[in-house]
């Protein structure tokens, strides 16, 4: 193959087929979602559109389809850069897109209910539990380098494929519902908990890099060593620095996913609070009787206004919470351990 360079590396481009058709596919379904939510006279951000579009699916493009997929074949480092880029980093784009609630806004009553049950079910609760999921992006990635699994879909094409898929799939099981679904996630699993859940996957998406980088045997080595161009560097060299690719991803990859976590903390703070002074309001308002405008018109009638009336016995209000069903109230029964 010609030797890659700078420019190479930014004009050399192969058409990925079964990546094209999910790119298409996710494409036109969140198009067609968000045109349905806009026809109904709904909203729906752009900011969320264009995350899933360029982040999400634009990232799958360039990890499938680039020079990263055209030399992926002779060189370590754009493979290591391709799976950390889909285990990582389209997971983010396509859950900052909020695919699931716009699939529930956009798809009718009877869809959207089979939709909540299916991303609230046993299997994937228990698959998106948080130290289950990290537990899976971790083995996923030391099982495709450390097993001949990534060695073999060097060789077979639709191996490949399915490693992409792997890849992609074990680090939605993460992000997704930490982003996105709070439904799918146990009650203690609060914004505070998330953030510290998020920084820790960041170190620990860190450790296959790591492993990577200093590993003394060669990942898929006789693969390597037999395409190895006269114009690549040395081929455990060529590791090094695809492990330090993967590291450097993952770090920087962990600071927006953080940053997003913290934004919705604040947001949904600002809401509960707001919900709240506005219900207390309401129901002061309620249960204060007016006070009928009184003219004395004696001297003992004047006395006995100066006398306070006994207080009325105080009823008991049930907080609005425990009564009324919206997201606020299901976020504050939650946080209370009520169901």
């Amino acid at each position: 193959m010609a030797e890659l360079t700078a420019g190479r590396l930014l004009t050399s481009w192969q058409l990925d087929v079964p990546a094209l058709s999910l790119v298409l596919v996710l494409g036109g379904l969140y198009g067609w979602g968000v045109l349905r939510v806009r026809g109904r006279g709904g909203d729906w951000s752009p900011a969320r559109t264009a995350a899933f579009a360029f982040l999400g699916l634009g990232t799958l493009v360039v990890a499938t389809m680039s020079s990263l997929a055209v030399y992926d074949r002779v060189l370590f480092w754009p493979a290591a850069v391709q799976n950390i880029l889909l285990d990582l980093v389209v997971p983010l784009g396509l859950a900052l897109g909020d695919p699931l609630r716009l699939a529930v806004a956009a798809l009718p009553a009877d869809a959207a209910a089979r939709v909540r049950r299916a991303t609230t079910g046993r299997v994937l609760r228990l698959l998106t539990f948080p130290l289950v999921s990290t537990a899976l992006v971790l083995a996923t990635e030391l099982t495709v380098y450390f097993t001949p699994y990534f060695a073999t879909a060097l060789r077979v094409g639709w191996l490949h494929e399915l490693m992409y898929l792997h890849l992609l799939v074990a680090g939605c099981l993460f992000v997704v519902p930490v982003l996105t679904r709070e439904e799918t996630l146990p009650a203690w699993c609060s914004h505070p908990v998330r953030a510290a859940l998020v920084f820790l996957d960041g170190v620990i998406d860190a450790v296959p890099g790591v492993v990577v980088m200093t590993h003394g045997t060669l990942i898929a080595g006789a693969w390597y060593l037999h395409h190895h161009p006269a114009w690549a560097p040395d081929v455990q060299y060529d590791q090094q620095v695809g492990g330090g690719a993967m590291v450097s991803i993952a770090e920087l990859v962990a600071l927006p996913f953080l940053l997003t976590i913290l934004f919705q903390w604040a947001r949904a703070e600002r809401i509960q609070t707001a919900a709240l002074d506005r219900r207390l309001d309401e129901q002061l308002a309620a249960t204060t009787p007016p006070t009928p405008p009184s003219v004395p018109t004696s001297a003992s009638a004047a006395a006995s206004a100066a006398v306070p009336a006994p207080a009325p016995a105080a009823e008991r209000v049930r907080p609005w919470w425990e009564t009324e069903e919206n997201e606020v109230a299901a976020r504050i029964r939650r946080q209370h351990g009520e169901p």
